[in-house]
């Protein structure tokens, strides 16, 4: 078989008369209970042995790298087939069966983990789709991207962003069930779909992003509590959350699942509160200033700058931060290597995207840009004096409402740490694909009984020790920086999903196969991944030109940012 048609080979349909969610079982429990039923009598009962035995050796033993039984390579083969009940016709079939050493992608990833635990439930993968992208960059972030556009300006640019991220989870979700075995989820498909030089630079690219992420968040808790004390060490709040993080993630991917569906459900309540809660003040019904209505978007003014130039620039800028704001949307496709049914979940959350992007996103914007004017001292960015707080805290706390702040902010602070256990989470299981994809050391691919990677843990915990400047003067200039990195490898990463989408598309049409075989067809199309391909080149060659000196003086921008911006390209 020549090279080029190996390229677009799709791997073999598996007929399974059983369903996912029917044959695998959920937790070891059910599968201790299943599996000792034909058990001979004469055998010990493993429960009796278990239960016989202290807790504090079952903790220890559960670090002890995890052996592969049948019950794994069962899951594994139904996992791993296009989810649909169509099979391939016998010709194919067999053609594919002649041409075994090539016609398998997914054999030729080599990198699927079968060791690791499916405890993520469909309801933890809806809240995940929902709230992942709740924290810094919209809580926080959005401070300095409303001081650097004005509120027209960040409107734009979340929307430019919102209709690019729907396109990016359709192909992600499409992609997703295809390939549900392997892990790190598309990080790996670039890989066998696009290029293996795309596909390293890919992988590392990501990976670091997340790494990047944890520490940001970290410090971005300790900005939080700012907003009720000054007096403590900031590092002494970095302390506690970097072991509350690591404590969740002690116990696998059902410690991430549980904290995160917690988290995630308090972060939609607030947003939903602060939308019902914005409209009453806007209108005058709370608070001592009245009917407000749109007059910041006339003074000081819809846009920040005075010049069409300045003011374009300043949209520019806003992309990254709301890259980096919807930034974990794309854990759909991560964790489906942990969840126990994704035929259900994967479909269900990426159509949920488009609530997700209009309400907790959109709609919240503009109520921004009607509490908050962008030269508030108040905001990250701005050069007054003031002290900083999240828009969110500041769009009701300046209009004399008491009390909800603090509510508001404490909400905050949890987000912020979900966003830290998330990226603590993903960025140990993309070292873990990075290892198997023979891109890292092959120490980074030890997971334990408990299918915890553990190893790769270890250096993301040690990577987040980086959360230790928050006592540093420079604290909001190292937060721009971690941010910047983020957002701009986020571009960069979700323009791989893209071509990788459009390379699937292009196999399926060379095999010659049906979109009905899909399990979940993504509802833009090639033509959806095609846009958001090309608006996100385009916004990576405008960052560029945002980054170099400006023709015009701009007196917002940020010398931090600019530096980033060039250090991430290079």
């Amino acid at each position: 078989m020549s090279s080029s048609k190996s390229l677009y080979e799709l791997k073999d349909l598996k007929n399974s008369s059983t369903e996912i969610h029917a044959t695998g079982q959920d937790n070891e429990i059910e599968y201790f209970e299943t599996g000792s039923n034909d058990r001979p009598s004469s055998q010990p009962h493993l429960g009796y042995e278990q239960h016989n035995t202290s807790a504090v050796r079952r903790f220890f033993d559960s670090f002890k790298r995890a052996d592969q039984g049948p019950q794994d390579e069962v899951e594994a083969t139904q996992m791993n087939d296009l989810t649909s009940a169509i099979s391939p016709s016998s010709r194919q079939a067999q053609e594919l069966e002649k041409n075994e050493s090539s016609d398998n992608i997914g054999a030729n990833t080599g990198h699927k983990s079968d060791s690791l635990k499916k405890t993520i439930q469909p309801r933890h993968v809806l809240m995940i789709a929902l709230g992942t992208g709740i924290g810094t960059g919209l809580l926080v972030g959005n401070g300095t991207a409303l001081v650097h556009a004005g509120p027209a300006g960040l409107l734009i640019g979340y929307a430019i962003m919102g209709s690019i991220l729907y396109c990016i989870i359709q192909a992600c979700g499409e992609m997703a069930l295809v390939y549900s075995n392997l892990t790190g989820g598309y990080n790996a498909y670039p890989s066998f779909l696009v290029d293996d030089g795309f596909g390293f630079a890919v992988a590392w690219v990501y990976c670091l992003q997340w790494l990047c992420v944890c520490p940001l968040e970290l410090v971005t808790a300790s900005m939080t509590i700012k907003y009720w004390t000054t007096s403590v060490n900031p590092d002494v709040f970095v302390i506690i959350f970097y072991v509350l993080v690591i404590t969740i993630n002690i116990f696998g991917a059902r410690g991430y699942a549980e904290a995160e569906f917690f988290f995630n459900c308090c972060k939609i309540l607030m947003m939903t509160g602060f939308f019902i809660l914005g409209i009453i003040i806007d209108v005058g019904g709370a608070g001592n200033d009245g009917f407000i209505g749109g007059k910041y978007w006339h003074d000081p003014g819809a846009f920040n700058g005075k010049h069409a130039i300045d003011r374009f620039k300043g949209v520019v800028a806003t992309l990254v931060t709301a890259a980096f704001a919807f930034g974990g949307s794309e854990f759909i496709a991560i964790t489906t290597a942990e969840q126990s049914n994704p035929r259900k979940a994967i479909p269900g959350a990426a159509k949920q995207m488009i609530y997700r992007i209009l309400f907790l996103f959109l709609a919240t914007i503009i109520l921004l840009g009607f509490l908050v004017p962008y030269n508030s001292d108040q905001l990250l960015g701005s050069t007054g004096g003031g002290t900083k707080a999240s828009p969110y805290v500041i769009a009701v706390a300046s209009h004399g409402v008491r009390v909800v702040p603090h509510f508001i902010n404490a909400v905050i602070l949890l987000s912020v740490l979900s966003m830290a256990n998330s990226s603590f989470y993903s960025s140990a299981r993309l070292f873990l694909t990075l290892s198997e994809q023979g891109y890292a050391p092959k120490v980074f691919s030890y997971i334990d009984r408990a299918g915890r990677p553990l190893i790769a843990m270890g250096v993301s915990a040690l990577f987040a020790v980086i959360a230790f400047c928050a006592a540093s003067p420079k604290e909001e200039q190292v937060f721009t920086w971690l941010l910047a990195i983020s957002g701009l490898s986020q571009l960069f990463t979700w323009t791989a999903i893209c071509l990788s989408h459009l390379r699937f598309r292009r196999a399926m049409k060379v095999q010659g196969r049906s979109l009905g075989e899909l399990g979940f067809k993504s509802q833009t199309g090639v033509w959806g991944s095609a846009y958001a391909c090309i608006m996100m080149i385009l916004i990576l060659i405008a960052q560029f030109w945002v980054a170099m000196p400006p023709l015009v003086k701009v007196s917002w921008m940020h010398k931090p940012f600019s530096k980033t911006t060039w250090l991430c390209q290079s």
